[in-house]
């Protein structure tokens, strides 16, 4: 009988255990915080999905846990796409409560800015949600000094705008920001993107930050494919060592303002430091805003033998060794 009672007290205290250590997983993630943080659910998000952003923002502790919590409580298929600033003060349960009402948080917009744009499109893409004006967005542009202060990087003598430095991303801008307020957010972005590693690697080659930044620019304009970005790299690195001009249709399509397929005679005879068919070497400054894998191209070129390259109609190219292989791709590619 003695035994029994012991075995009866042992699984009570097991269970007990249990109970406490599961209420600690789906409590607060810090129940003295008081730091608010911004949760995005995409519609038809998954449980899985959901608990994963949750755990990543640091907003629970225990993905396992909190699927149960919302199981338990009937609240895992009532979860509604939004916009969410969630304190880590918050328990689980309290968590979904949010999620499950569709309280979003309306004083952000939502705004992303893909890889590639120029800073016009940019302020052309903010301004239509009603953030920004977009002459005025434009002036700070073409001011960096107005920045330079808060960012060191723009004390470069050679960076002339921030185009290139607005750091194509998602963000969440409160509707009560200036103009100035937007660019710094995409200014820090960038800071934190282009790490201590890498400004090594840009010291080691003896470039500018500006000329990292333009390389890459042209690079994003260039490729469709990440695999063949450091490749595209690598020939315009090649291009620079025998000071051929790097002929990027790109750099011309951002002097005409607009991205024509196919360039004329005549553009590519167009008298501009950008026109990289006149002028050998780097443009005077990027020509739209890199992505994180293109700025890794322009200091992590592949190590190749090319010196041109062919779009083909699938988005990859054709890369070629010497003119002649480089005319009989391009004859291929338009016949195909």
């Amino acid at each position: 009988m003695k035994k029994v009672f012991t075995m009866c007290i042992f699984i009570v205290l097991i269970i007990a255990s249990g109970l406490v250590y599961f209420n600690i997983q789906t409590g607060p993630y810090d129940s003295s915080s008081e730091k608010q943080v911004l949760v995005d659910i995409k519609k038809g998000s998954s449980l899985n999905s959901v608990s994963e952003i949750l755990f990543e923002k640091k907003l629970i502790k225990n993905k396992l846990f909190f699927k149960i919590t919302a199981k338990v409580n009937d609240m895992d298929k009532g979860i509604k796409a939004g916009l969410y600033k969630i304190n880590q003060s918050y328990s689980n349960k309290e968590i979904l409560d949010i999620l499950n009402s569709g309280r979003v948080y309306k004083d952000l917009v939502k705004v992303t800015i893909p890889e590639g744009f120029e800073a016009h499109q940019i302020a052309e893409r903010i301004s239509k949600l009603g953030l920004v004006d977009k002459n005025k967005f434009m002036d700070l542009v073409n001011n960096p000094s107005v920045f330079s202060e808060n960012y060191k990087f723009l004390n470069e003598e050679d960076i002339l705008s921030l185009e290139g430095y607005l750091f194509p991303d998602t963000y969440f801008f409160n509707k009560s920001y200036s103009e100035e307020d937007v660019i710094n957010v995409m200014l820090k972005r960038f800071d934190e993107i282009y790490t201590d590693e890498y400004k090594k690697v840009q010291d080691e080659k003896n470039l500018t930050l500006n000329q990292v930044i333009s390389l890459a620019s042209i690079v994003e304009r260039e490729a469709r494919l990440d695999e063949e970005r450091n490749v595209i790299a690598g020939v315009f690195y090649n291009r620079m060592d025998i000071k051929m001009p790097l002929q990027s249709c790109a750099t011309v399509q951002y002097i005409l303002g607009e991205r024509k397929p196919n360039l004329s005679f005549d553009d590519i005879k167009i008298d501009s430091p950008y026109n990289t068919y006149k002028n050998a070497g780097l443009p005077p400054g990027p020509i739209a805003s890199p992505g994180k894998k293109s700025i890794e191209a322009a200091l992590y070129p592949d190590d190749v033998d090319y010196l041109y390259f062919v779009a083909k109609k699938n988005g990859s190219h054709s890369f070629s060794k010497t003119y002649n292989e480089h005319l009989k791709r391009k004859a291929e590619n338009e016949s195909e």
